[in-house]
């Protein structure tokens, strides 16, 4: 006898589906056989399915028989197909009817006594369940809440092998679960501090405004204790709230990354991520032997905060190049290639020199011009490009310190940055473009153009910084910004020149100042 089940693995953000067929074969001795390119944890499937069966109260020593997942030439990884694997077998011994297998995705790892146990990728699974019209999904009791935010497909929760073949013989219901039967715990962002809390700085403030409300990349330098940190923790309180689909990719990326919590349900927070400088390439960009996630992928719809950024290797810092540009990330393997989704917005810290006080008015800077050009050179000129806005963070006078006079609070600023991305919404509407900072350059053309006066004073500055093509555009990018929070139309030369002015490191780059290094 035959029968086949539908199964899934992660692949990705997507996922593969798998045709687990299994046959009798003639054997003198008993004989489990697995082909189709199966990794470790799939090939110990056995020893778990047939363990689950006994507890079941059925013997299954007379288990002479082959598994077949298909397509045979791509990799299978993971437990996931414990579950189908085990009802294809049930199926060919008469325990299930295999008609009652048709049409349906079963997911889940098994225990050695027959419990499902959650797996990763449950959502990019169901999804693309889904896409395919399949009518129902099978998955563990703890993956429901991740798999029953997809609408249009039924999710059937289970909380054992023996509930599942219950309910496809009987038809008897799997008991529905309780909150407190979930294993693991939804992944929350803490609520992001508030912005009045920064003293001073208010050149800063004015730039992380701009910074969120049009989505682009901003480069804080600064010496120590000027409250780059203390900024960049609080820009994800004045960031928009995840769009229905920006959670559903973002939550994708979470379900299949063994370096978060599982989600449960949506994330409800944009994510804010600031790896250690001693990052890996692999795990900022993604990689590994079975493909992860980076940080970049991890940070997909929020923001990713690279504090002293050049501590960071440069072969790391390299690595976000193509991340920042194309807003995805392909690893490529021998037999399969990946792609994570990479729409972050990044946030960077540097000190201004090894010493951190460079400029600063209060102590001396100790370097030579040589430790100062090698310090900066870390972060290359086509990296910086990317950063839209670059700003100088200066030490807040200790008379400003001991002040009461606070700035806006988050939920001011907020609401301005909102107004300013509805503005961008409705310009954008059914285009893939969704902020300033991914415009094209036929979007700044139509949209950014500046005025004669504009015109002028960007032609000056171009000339006088020295700003290759890719450094033009993110001024007209950023202006356009500028524009939307002062609710105007059309790119003025007021617009053009705060946006210049967040160029400070261009600015210091310039002929008289080249001598010691560009940054």
């Amino acid at each position: 006898m035959h029968a086949k089940v539908l199964g899934a693995t992660p692949r990705g953000v997507d996922a593969l589906f798998v045709n687990v067929e299994v046959d009798r074969i003639r054997s003198t001795l008993p004989s489990v056989i697995v082909v189709g390119m199966a990794d470790t944890a799939v090939r110990e499937a056995r020893e778990r399915i047939f363990a689950a069966i006994r507890h079941l109260g059925r013997r299954a020593e007379a288990a002479n028989v082959v598994f077949n997942l298909a397509p045979a030439d791509e990799p299978k990884k993971g437990a996931g197909l414990d579950l189908p694997m085990a009802m294809a077998f049930l199926a060919v011994v008469g325990e299930v009817p295999a008609k009652r297998l048709a049409g349906r995705l079963l997911v889940g790892e098994l225990s050695l006594e027959g419990k499902l146990q959650p797996v990763r990728g449950i959502l990019p699974m169901v999804l693309a369940a889904r896409r395919r019209g399949i009518e129902e999904v099978i998955v563990p009791e703890a993956n429901a809440s991740e798999a029953q935010v997809v609408d249009g497909i039924m999710v059937t929760p289970a909380t054992s092998l023996g509930a599942v073949v219950r309910w496809l013989r009987d038809g008897e219901v799997p008991a529905e679960g309780t909150g407190d039967q979930f294993l693991g715990k939804t992944f929350k962002e803490p609520q992001a501090p508030d912005l009045e809390d920064v003293i001073g700085q208010e050149v800063a403030r004015r730039a992380l405004e701009v910074s969120a409300a049009g989505g682009h990349n901003i480069l804080m330098m600064g010496p120590p204790g000027s409250g780059k940190s203390m900024l960049a923790r609080r820009l994800p309180g004045i960031l928009p709230p995840l769009e229905p689909e920006e959670a559903l990719e973002t939550t994708c990326v979470f379900s299949v990354s063994t370096r978060v919590p599982r989600p449960i349900g949506l994330l409800e927070r944009r994510p804010f991520r600031a790896p250690h400088h001693t990052i890996s390439a692999a795990a900022l960009i993604g990689g590994g032997t079975n493909p992860q996630p980076g940080e970049v992928s991890l940070a997909h719809n929020g923001v990713l905060f690279l504090d002293e950024i050049n501590e960071f290797r440069r072969d790391v810092l390299e690595g976000l190049r193509q991340p920042l540009e194309d807003r995805e990330v392909t690893i490529s393997r021998a037999r399969s290639n990946m792609t994570f989704p990479s729409g972050f917005q990044m946030v960077a810290a540097a000190n201004p020199c090894p010493c951190g006080y460079l400029g600063d008015d209060q102590r001396d800077c100790t370097c030579t011009p040589q430790a100062i050009q090698r310090y900066r050179s870390r972060l290359s000129g086509p990296l910086l490009d990317r950063l839209d806005i670059q700003v100088t963070v200066p030490a807040v006078p200790w008379r400003e310190l001991g002040s009461r006079r606070r700035g806006e609070t988050t939920e001011v600023v907020a609401k301005r940055v909102f107004s300013a991305r509805l503005r961008q919404a409705e310009r954008f509407a059914g285009s893939e473009v969704r902020t300033n900072s991914a415009m094209g350059p036929g979007h700044i053309e139509s949209l950014a153009s500046p005025d004669a006066d504009g015109r002028r004073l960007l032609e000056r500055a171009a000339k006088t910084l020295g700003l290759s093509a890719r450094a033009y555009h993110r001024i007209l990018r950023v202006a356009r910004t500028i524009a939307d929070l002062a609710a105007e139309d059309k790119v003025l030369a007021p617009h053009l020149a705060e946006a210049v002015a967040y160029r400070s490191l261009d600015r210091e780059a310039a002929p008289q100042t080249r001598a010691i290094g560009r940054w």
